[in-house]
């Protein structure tokens, strides 16, 4: 790194904070001595900034942890602004209100020299506009919620450590990490976005504090990040460059109405997702959003609206459901909705005869449809829209990649907007990584109760006290044996244990309308009790059905079972799910169990997904090459670093990108 020879005698750094973030470099060159005036009467100016002057007498090691509370990240050599470095008796720091790189150099405990170094930035508002997006997402990969003793932390500056308690030093309160050979390092509450969960496939190798060893594993991992950053955006640089024009901004009259036709509140997280697709319709790039909460939380009515949206703007819209029982659900609610609309709506899937699945084709063709909800049928060759501009995916984790690719080659301009309860992984960590973009409904509809999980172990008392106790109140049941070979079994056995009970059984092996009718049934109250297996992961709304029991919840994934917990409680009557066991548990199925049981509050989704990759391990999500970095720096530091590189690249910020976003 070269030395330019600029010196100077005094240099102040602020803090990396959105205050001064918002102000531009020339003011705070002309409110230098304001500022320091500031900081002799106000705390805020003297606790987030540090004057400095050459033969200034100061420790070395004051400097630094000063440089840490002011939120600046430690790295092995500077290159952006808010990093700093030290070797020996020298820091280099990047200060956020200057447009270069400067060099303390200290003799003793005295600066010596102050000098500017050849690293500065060009273009001043992309800089501080990469490091506002830095904080937020530092802010998202946090998440320190429910932290208990033992848990691994990854510290940025200092790495992986083991987190012990919260503690209270000079009225001040700490996180305290333990390290190698017993190392403690006290992280100030307010800088929780300096620390981040370890999300990995092995146990981590804790280091001792101080050693240079984090600093060469972080720069190595985001270099991988880097070159994974220039092979995702080559992916995405076809839709990147697509173009359309944008969709209408006001809300016509056709929209209003089907606002004022949904019977909720809308939840301020709905209001935000609708607001996030109206930015994205509004430009010219194709959007790819996913929308991201729990089932019951309002996903669908968010989809509803910005299809209408799309067809007043001129286009078809379609959405594509995993099962036939979804895909005919969604297709009752939407005609009902838009039925005194200008708006023409169809069902494609099996249950249509070919002479009816024909004429909706013919129909597509012309531009005579405008809403088309379906099955994978879809993706068949012999169906081709007239004008499709919006797909939405509803259940996207049920899809494959090969099918989301088929439907994104149906037009490189197509706006995609997928659902999701629990994005899978791969979705997950493309969203987390600037690539995808990713809206959270988090809040639960007012008066929505969360699900009372119990996990036990399998016994016929449970079974008939749980099933007993639902009838008295005049609800139904669901009764989930994930195997179609026994489950007539099972019917038997329920119908002995509780005689004088309506009993149903749903499994994928029924033929279409078979199964449609048992669901029918049991939405009209006709039925007690549904015997069913994971087909339920993606049924009916039922607001009357708040008791599921599990016969074997060792044998679903943790993203299965929280989704399957989801299909009850969507009313404001108390809901119980019984996850039943039998025999010896192995390490993963308890983790799993434990983990639905910690995400018993509404709105878990999201942290269900990143538990389910922490417990499922790399396997075939993000491929051996980068398994490797995530054991190295934790999943979250990781996708932190992949999200800096992709933004990074997408605006042109270093000479060597291979990629020009206009």
């Amino acid at each position: 790194m070269e030395l330019s020879r600029n010196l100077t005698d005094r240099i102040l750094i602020c803090s990396v904070t959105p205050y001064f973030l918002e102000k531009g470099n020339f003011w705070f060159e002309e409110n230098f001595d304001k500022i320091l005036e500031a900081r002799k009467t106000q705390s805020f100016f003297e606790d987030n900034t540090l004057y400095l002057t050459k033969n200034q007498s100061n420790n070395l090691y004051q400097i630094l942890r000063k440089l840490d509370e002011m939120g600046y990240e430690k790295v092995l050599q500077v290159q952006d602004p808010g990093e700093f470095s030290q070797r020996g008796g020298i820091i280099d720091v990047f200060p956020i209100n200057l447009n270069y790189a400067i060099r303390l150099e200290f003799l003793g405990n005295e600066i010596d020299n102050i000098e500017r170094l050849s690293v500065e930035i060009k273009d001043e508002k992309t800089a501080k506009d990469l490091l506002k997006k830095k904080l937020r997402s530092q802010k998202l990969f946090s998440d320190l919620k429910r932290l208990k003793s033992g848990d691994y932390l990854v510290h940025l500056d200092h790495g992986i450590g083991i987190y012990q308690k919260q503690e209270t030093l000079n009225n001040e309160q700490y996180y305290l990490l333990e390290y190698d050979s017993g190392d403690k390092l006290y992280v100030p509450l307010g800088l929780e976005r300096k620390l981040s969960r370890y999300i990995g496939f092995i146990e981590p190798k804790i280091n001792r504090l101080g050693s240079m060893i984090w600093q060469r594993t972080k720069r190595k991992v985001k270099e991988e990040a880097e070159k994974l950053a220039k092979e995702l955006l080559e992916i995405y640089a076809a839709r990147t460059v697509a173009s359309r024009p944008p969709y209408l901004s006001e809300d016509d009259e056709v929209e209003f109405q089907v606002t004022n036709g949904f019977k909720y509140e809308e939840t301020p997280d709905q209001l935000q997702a609708l607001e996030d697709i109206k930015k994205d319709l509004g430009k010219e790039e194709p959007m790819d959003r996913i929308v991201c909460g729990d089932v019951g939380f309002g996903k669908t009515e968010v989809a509803l609206r910005v299809m209408v949206k799309a067809v007043k703007s001129s286009y078809q819209a379609a959405m594509i459901c995993p099962t036939t029982i979804l895909a005919n659900q969604h297709f009752q609610n939407f005609k009902e909705r838009i039925k005194n609309l200008p708006l023409k709506i169809a069902l494609l899937s099996r249950l249509q005869t070919k002479k009816e699945q024909k004429e909706i084709i013919e129909n597509l063709k012309r531009g005579k449809i405008d809403i088309l909800i379906g099955t994978h049928r879809v993706l068949s060759n012999d169906v081709v829209f007239k004008n499709l501009g919006l797909l939405v995916i509803d259940d996207e984790q049920r899809f494959g990649v090969k099918q989301k690719e088929k439907l994104k080659k149906i037009r490189s301009s197509l706006d995609i907007l997928s659902l999701s309860a629990t994005p899978i992984p791969r979705t997950l960590y493309l969203s987390l990584s600037s690539l995808k973009s990713i809206s959270l409904i988090q809040t639960p509809p007012v008066g929505r109760l969360k699900v009372q999980t119990h996990i036990l172990p399998w016994s016929e008392k449970v079974v008939k006290k749980a099933i007993e106790a639902e009838i008295r109140r005049g609800g139904q049941i669901y009764y989930l044996h994930n195997r179609v070979e026994t489950i007539i079994t099972i019917r038997n056995f329920l119908e002995k244990l509780i005689p004088n009970i309506k009993i149903g059984v749903a499994h994928g092996r029924l033929k279409e309308k078979e199964l449609v009718k048992v669901m029918s049934d049991f939405q009209n109250k006709k039925i007690d009790v549904l015997v069913a297996t994971t087909i339920i992961e993606n049924g009916l709304d039922l607001p009357n059905v708040n008791t599921l029991i599990v016969a074997d919840s060792t044998r679903l994934g943790l993203s299965e079972a929280y989704q399957i917990r989801g299909r009850i409680g969507r009313s404001y009557t108390q809901a119980f799910a019984f996850f039943l066991y039998g025999g010896h548990l192995s390490e993963k199925a308890k983790m799993r169990l434990a983990a639905l049981k910690e995400a018993e509050e509404l709105g878990s989704g999201y942290r269900i997904a990143l538990r389910d990759l922490e417990i499922r391990g790399a396997g075939n999500i993000l491929g051996k090459e980068q398994s490797g970095s995530i054991n190295r720096v934790g999943l979250n530091l990781y996708c932190q670093m992949l999200s800096e590189a992709v933004e990074k690249l997408k605006t042109g910020r270093r000479e060597d990108s291979l990629f020009h976003f206009h």
